[in-house]
């Protein structure tokens, strides 16, 4: 019943942006191709990972980078946050990590009039731009610890409650080659990250200019492009990009077709999909195709916006089946058709 009169609910179009609005846009695609130019300095290829970590950030949401060793993540997060006058801080996710490792806590202290009393030690969660580096090799109780952060941008220890500095990004890892001593993330865990980020093995020639740039004298500093309260006010300007309505509709139906249950997919992902992705990727297409849209100097979200980050933000929230691991797709690649059928 309530669904009914919620979809009988008027909705009012979404407003154009103002002057004031379309000249930051401009701004913001001109700074976004500065960024670019600046990572390309000491990050060899990787456009579009540059590009999904900027729509990620710019979104207020986090990311899951999934790649083997030695494809330069660490550096490019890294230097991602030297670009942005960002605090950066990177988390080695271990067995034995405590949350108490992530948050901080209480340390018995000399307060210079001889007595002691307790004062809280700030864990390496206080920073703008987190490294979450092999989250999976940490048991679940950690896990949790890390995802509370991300989802309230605040940690509570002892009973007590810190704010987390904005912007506030986290993106961890997972490595996808060794899996024994590993505690995988749940995946109604996983649907807390915007987008799964996958990196591949760089070509020939990209591989021989990292040989050339990482074995002679120690990479250049990177210019400071922005600040923190820059980010926020584009992060401000990317929730005022306007959606028109068959957007919303595009996204919305995308989504459904990844449900075997329920009659809006294909016949022919009923065998692959054992699960498919919920209402919060609807949620992340929207704000992906807004912060791509912005970061690209568009003035309100295209169709080739949401394709664009669709991949990403659906491919880890779908389970595929038997059948699927036994015809050798990957949940990426049953996406890949529903998104070339769409086109």
């Amino acid at each position: 019943m309530s669904q009914s009169v919620m979809s009988s609910t008027p909705v009012a179009p979404e407003s154009a942006l103002s002057d004031d609005d379309v000249a930051a846009v401009d701004r913001f695609g001109k700074v976004h191709n500065r960024l670019r130019e600046e990572l390309g300095r000491v990050i060899v290829g990787q456009r579009d990972t540059i590009d999904l970590l900027l729509v990620c950030l710019f979104a207020r949401r986090h990311a899951l980078l999934m790649g083997v060793p030695g494809l330069a993540k660490t550096l490019l997060v890294s230097k991602l946050a030297e670009t942005m006058s960002l605090q950066f801080s990177r988390i080695q996710f271990t067995p034995d990590l405590m949350p108490m490792d992530i948050t901080g806590t209480d340390i018995l202290q000399d307060n210079g009039e001889g007595r002691r009393e307790f004062e809280f030690a700030h864990g390496p969660v206080f920073a703008n731009i987190i490294l979450a580096d092999e989250i999976n090799r940490a048991p679940p109780k950690t896990q949790a610890a890390m995802l509370e952060a991300m989802q309230e941008q605040r940690i509570t220890v002892v009973g007590k409650g810190f704010d987390l500095p904005s912007p506030f990004l986290v993106l961890a890892t997972q490595n996808p080659v060794e899996q024994e001593g590993t505690y995988p993330l749940p995946e109604a865990q996983l649907d807390r990250f915007m987008a799964l980020i996958e990196l591949d093995y760089p070509s020939e020639e990209e591989e021989i200019a990292i040989a050339r740039t990482t074995t002679g004298s120690k990479l250049p500093s990177l210019e400071h492009l922005m600040t923190g309260d820059d980010i926020i006010a584009h992060q401000d300007l990317v929730r005022r990009i306007p959606v028109p309505e068959h957007i919303y509709i595009e996204a919305a139906q995308l989504v459904r077709k990844t449900r075997p249950a329920g009659g809006t997919a294909p016949e022919w992902l009923l065998p692959l999909v054992s699960w498919g992705a919920g209402p919060r990727a609807v949620q992340d297409l929207i704000l992906g195709a807004k912060a791509r849209a912005a970061l690209e100097g568009s003035y309100m979200v295209r169709s080739e916006d949401v394709r664009y980050v669709a991949l990403p933000v659906l491919t880890h929230r779908i389970i595929t089946t038997f059948a699927a691991q036994a015809e050798g797709l990957s949940a990426s690649d049953i996406i890949g058709r529903l998104l070339s059928e769409e086109n």
